[in-house]
């Protein structure tokens, strides 16, 4: 008995040494991916606004375009001043409002206004939500975006003097989610989206395969089961090498949408590629339309 607790005692440490070993060799692995996992869904609940959103300030742009006959206008939402640039055509074929993306400011968006402009022959306004630019206030959740985005189509349904629900409403990336959110709450005369995705934690899973961030964020804009609450016609374009929104929720998009509508691919482009001519002589093929059936009414 007592030769057997002595040789306990002289083996007891070998065997802790071992299980510490082991145990430390199966914990750190599973305790880094747990802080990895831990630092990822703090982040992007905590810092949400910070990835997902990139607003430059007025002191970032060009605030003077030349050839752009545009007009500085500012109107009100939740008590907050927000600015654009309105865009005025002599004969308008249609009014558009164009909702950019989550980075930069309107100001680097005077391509786009000289297209419509100059090509397409529309009245347009682009406008920065607030944090962006020159409008006051800062990001402070999904409801906030959307209230922007209405306010902005009720002054450039005043300005121009047509009805809300007959402004062609054009969005691109984060600007796509608040044109499908405008046109399935109260119509559209045309939707245009490029690079759209299905819902922003579907973005952030493509990113986060390994982190359940999609699960605490804040800002949800889903446009997946909204689309279907818009009766009316459809243009879609989507980069074909989009690293940002994944084709595959384009696609998706695009199916839950009703009739008629229309898909393009841009070819070897990727999300932050310029439009290509193809979309925008299918948005001109597109205005023709509109005109023939106002006419017909």
């Amino acid at each position: 008995m007592v030769e057997e607790n002595v040789n306990r005692a002289v083996e007891t440490p070998k065997h802790h040494r071992a299980r510490w070993i082991v145990a430390v060799l199966v914990m750190f692995p599973l305790a880094l991916f747990l802080l990895v996992v831990a630092h990822h869904v703090w982040s992007t609940w905590v810092l949400e606004e910070t990835i997902w959103f990139d607003p430059a300030p007025e002191t970032y742009g060009d605030w003077h375009p030349k050839n752009l006959p545009y007009e500085d206008v500012w109107f009100s939402c939740d008590g907050y001043r927000l600015h654009g640039w309105y865009v005025a055509h002599d004969a308008p074929r249609a009014s558009v409002l164009f909702l950019h993306g989550s980075s930069g400011n309107l100001s680097y968006r005077d391509d786009m206004l000289r297209k419509l402009h100059d090509d397409l022959k529309v009245t347009s306004m682009v406008f920065d939500y607030r944090g962006f630019g020159r409008s006051e206030g800062a990001l402070d959740g999904e409801e906030a975006l959307l209230a922007d985005s209405r306010a902005a189509r009720k002054f450039l349904a005043q300005r121009s003097g047509v009805a809300e629900r007959d402004i062609v409403l054009l969005g691109r990336s984060l600007g796509s989610a608040l044109a499908i959110d405008l046109a399935s709450r109260d119509g559209a005369r045309a939707l245009v989206i490029q690079n759209a995705f299905t819902s922003l934690p579907d973005v952030a899973h493509f990113h986060y395969r390994f982190a359940p961030v999609y699960r605490t964020m804040r800002y949800r804009l889903n446009s997946l089961s909204k689309i279907a609450r818009y009766h009316g016609p459809l243009l879609q374009s989507h980069a074909a090498q989009d690293d940002v929104v994944p084709l595959e929720q384009a696609r998706r998009l695009f199916a839950a949408a009703n009739e008629p509508k229309t898909f393009l691919l841009q070819p070897n482009a990727r999300h932050a590629t310029p439009p290509s001519q193809a979309l925008f002589d299918a948005l001109d093929a597109l205005l023709d339309r509109l005109q023939a059936s106002k006419l017909g009414d």
